[in-house]
């Protein structure tokens, strides 16, 4: 079936159907949500003589439910127009419209009656063949379906988003035994390409994939805690990024999302469960049983298993629930030695085999953790998944685990990890000792560039499904072309070459300019075109400014010409290559690398790109071509008919404000991006696919190599003028500093030009050379350098 998703109804306009809603908008559906009608009038509705039938009344709950979350943080819109296309309403008098609708999607209130009634009245509004779906996150699906039509019942299932939806990739598909099978394909699908989503098939049931094991593993946490003794802080550093997991940890997660959140799902699995062997674990411990008692539920109450408080001078601190004495208490500073013996690694899956190594209490923890986690897993399959990837993928995406757990008792060694939970009497699931004796090793591997998960219903390996449509490059380790210290070139099929960065934060240096430039010589040689582009958590955080300021503190100058003509003409060369360059960003994409991004022939980005040129928060202005391309980007435009002065103000007022981009959308909007040419990718993991096949229909066009512009249209003095009039008077307001007046100075000189009498036409080297001049005086002033060493060492910006 072609089935098109061209409005969608959203019932329920809470936390998560008011996020889901914007979401559905990000992508550009145009999406009706309704909520219930209030029983009673406000203070302020009574002051107005409004009645409850009248409309703003009645739509009272959903628009202060899409207004709360339209003001929440992080924002849950790409662009703040995308709020165009929700229609809010209400049951009442609204319902019906569902009959225009494609996907209805039910969220509201976990209660199985309510949405029992509520789904009886979709089933008599629908049009045949509509898809209805609960994004509940415990009640069993097929409940939900009883005593609906043939029809309904065909379209039914369950789609688990995770909250916030924008930033959590995991879509849980959970159909019941009468969902048609195309529903199920559709779904996965659409969920994938469209939303950005990992979507995982799952089983109908208790808690289903991400939420019954990430909430065992937290609440083994829990309990650990309270066996070895361990503050929330301890745990927290424990269990954060140094096991590759989110930076908020244990403990500040559980307040971010809700201890009441947490505790719930851990009843209904313990109730729902009776089976389970580790039901006991589920049992809420005395310590959180008493936040909740005293609504102490984390950031909605203002405090949880944190409080923020004042200490005598004023500075905010973290205290922690002390979980003997419910006292909120200034824990010590962390320290364990195998948090020091991991950070000898930058590799995660060396980290998580050196961690169950140690002596010390953490090194304890980790075993204790780790085993009974995977102990528990292995007891999980086929009950709630048959593949195990899907387990591990769930926990990825709706967790934010780097690994998931059988990718991670892959890294600690299958059966080295088993003979050491065995002797702690932590014995796995019986296929575990079977797949182990049968001579296997590793429950994921590696063939022609493809990633196979071992099954073990038919115990073999098998390709894991729609793994075609990504390219994920460790898969590709044994196609490297070349490489150096900080780059690696990988052949990935099809005449292409993917430069991947291997720095750390794949910052900007030598080795990086170096390898972008071989690689381009490698391509034109013998392959059709180059991708740039990495698997890391962000596509690369700028110029490698520790290096910058060595230099700059011994007044290298020469050293410092040569590096930003290198980084100069490392761009240029992306511009003017003879093959195509498609730059693939993702995550934050700053500094260097936005310029970077500005050269290439064409960008494919991930939604979820932060992308800015920020030098001017250090001291600097962008001196690798990024303030050459956006005035001629300013020139281009004028010939469209922009307003001259004003399209160049604003291309100035992005590099002098540091503006990024808080999506890959936004960045359109700055002149990131640019419109007919760049694209953006919904989900991350299809990022560099999608750029090679940019590379190959840029190829197979017959790309021609670009000739440098010797046509760009500066203003000069005149719009130097007005610009250097505008500096002086934010000086003398304050507004900003005499090093911020210094950096626009130099900055609009670039940009008009320098000083000319007239609007003149220049080339790229004019401004280029230009763009050098003014960053080798600016980088080497005491400010700048302090500037520099404050984003270094504190890795905040100092307004000097």
């Amino acid at each position: 079936m072609n089935r098109k998703i061209k409005n969608v109804a959203i019932l329920g306009s809470g936390v998560m159907g008011s996020r889901i809603a914007c979401h559905f908008a990000n992508i550009g559906v145009s999406v009706l949500l309704l909520d219930i009608t209030p029983k009673e009038l406000t203070e302020d509705e009574k002051k107005k003589n409004l009645t409850t039938d009248h409309k703003a009344v009645k739509n009272r709950i959903v628009n202060t439910s899409l207004q709360n979350t339209i003001q929440s943080k992080p924002a849950a819109l790409y662009h703040k127009d995308a709020i165009k296309l929700i229609t809010t309403g209400n049951f009442t008098d609204d319902l019906d419209k569902i009959k225009d609708c494609d996907w209805i999607i039910e969220v509201v209130v976990e209660q199985l009656e309510i949405k029992k009634q509520l789904l009886e009245k979709v089933d008599s509004l629908r049009k045949p063949g509509t898809l209805i779906t609960s994004n509940t996150s415990s009640i069993p699906i097929h409940l939900m379906s009883e005593g609906r039509s043939d029809d309904f019942r065909k379209h039914f299932c369950g789609t688990h988003f995770f909250n916030p939806p924008r930033y959590l990739r995991l879509l849980e598909i959970i159909p019941t035994p009468e969902t048609d099978q195309e529903v199920i394909d559709f779904l996965m699908h659409y969920g994938d390409l469209y939303l950005g989503k990992t979507t995982v098939l799952c089983k109908d049931t208790p808690a289903f994939i991400a939420n019954r094991i990430g909430v065992y593993a937290i609440m083994r946490i829990f309990h650990l805690m309270q066996e070895l003794e361990l503050t929330v802080d301890e745990v927290d550093k424990l269990t954060g990024p140094a096991i590759g997991r989110p930076k908020s940890a244990t403990f500040r997660t559980a307040d971010v999302v809700g201890i009441d959140t947490l505790v719930k799902v851990a009843h209904f699995v313990y109730g729902a469960c009776p089976n389970d062997e580790a039901r006991e674990l589920f049992k809420i411990p005395p310590f959180v049983q008493k936040l909740v008692d005293h609504n102490w539920i984390g950031d909605k109450t203002k405090q949880g298993f944190f409080k923020v408080v004042k200490n005598a001078e004023g500075k905010k601190e973290f205290w922690a629930i002390d979980p003997k004495t419910s006292e909120y208490v200034l824990n010590p500073k962390p320290k364990f030695p195998i948090l020091e013996s991991l950070k000898q690694s930058d590799d995660l899956r060396t980290k998580m085999s050196l961690a169950v190594k140690g002596n010390d209490k953490g090194a304890l923890f980790y075993r204790k953790l780790f085993f009974g986690l995977f102990q528990y897993i292995s007891n999980r399959v086929p009950e709630i998944a048959d593949e195990l990837y899907r387990i591990d993928d769930a926990l990825v995406a709706g967790f934010g685990w780097e690994l998931g757990p059988f990718a991670t008792w892959d890294a600690m060694g299958v059966k080295e990890t088993t003979d050491a939970m065995i002797a702690m009497g932590l014995e796995p699931a019986p296929w575990i000792l079977e797949f182990i004796k049968s001579g296997k090793s590793s429950f994921y591997r590696t063939e022609m560039g493809r990633k196979k998960c071992y099954n073990p219903a038919s115990k073999t390996y098998e390709t894991i499904p729609g793994s075609d449509a990504f390219i994920i490059l460790e898969n590709y380790a044994s196609q490297v072309v070349w490489k150096n210290s900080g780059t690696q070139l990988l052949d990935i099929g099809d005449g292409v070459l993917n430069l991947e960065f291997k720095t750390k934060m794949n910052s900007i240096g030598g080795e990086v300019l170096e390898g972008v430039q071989k690689s381009i010589a490698i391509a034109e040689k013998d392959f059709c075109g180059l991708v740039i582009g990495n698997d890391a958590a962000n596509f690369s955080a700028g110029a490698n400014l520790a290096m910058m300021l060595m230099l700059a503190i011994e007044q290298e100058y020469d050293e410092l010409d040569m590096a930003a003509r290198m980084f100069q003409n490392t761009s240029m060369r992306i511009r003017y290559s003879s093959v195509p360059v498609v730059v693939a960003p993702h995550g934050l994409t700053l500094g260097g690398s936005c310029e970077f991004t500005l050269h290439a022939d064409k960008v494919l980005a991930s939604a979820e790109t932060y992308i800015g040129l920020v030098e001017f928060g250090v001291g600097i202005i962008p001196a690798g071509g990024g303030t050459k391309e956006m005035t001629l980007r300013a020139s281009d435009a004028y010939q469209d008919g922009a307003i001259e002065f004003f399209e160049l103000q604003k291309r100035l007022l992005t590099i002098a404000m540091a503006k990024v981009a808080t999506s890959a959308h936004e960045a359109f909007e700055l002149g990131i991006l640019k419109a007919g040419r760049d694209e953006v990718v919904m989900n991350p993991s299809r990022v560099i696919a999608e750029a090679k096949r940019s590379v190959i229909e840029l190829s197979h066009s017959g790309y021609t190599q670009p000739a440098p512009r010797h046509d760009i249209r500066v203003l000069g003095r005149s719009a130097l003028g007005a610009f250097l009039s505008g500096m002086n008077g934010m000086l003398q307001g304050r507004y900003i500093s005499e090093h911020d007046r210094l950096i626009s100075e130099k900055l609009a000189y670039v940009m008009c030009g320098g000083d000319l009498s007239t609007d003149t036409r220049v080339s790229e080297q004019y401004l280029l050379d230009l763009e050098r001049e003014a960053f080798l005086s600016l980088v080497t002033t005491k400010k700048s350098m302090e500037r520099i060493q404050s984003i270094l060492t504190t890795g905040k910006p100092l307004r000097n």
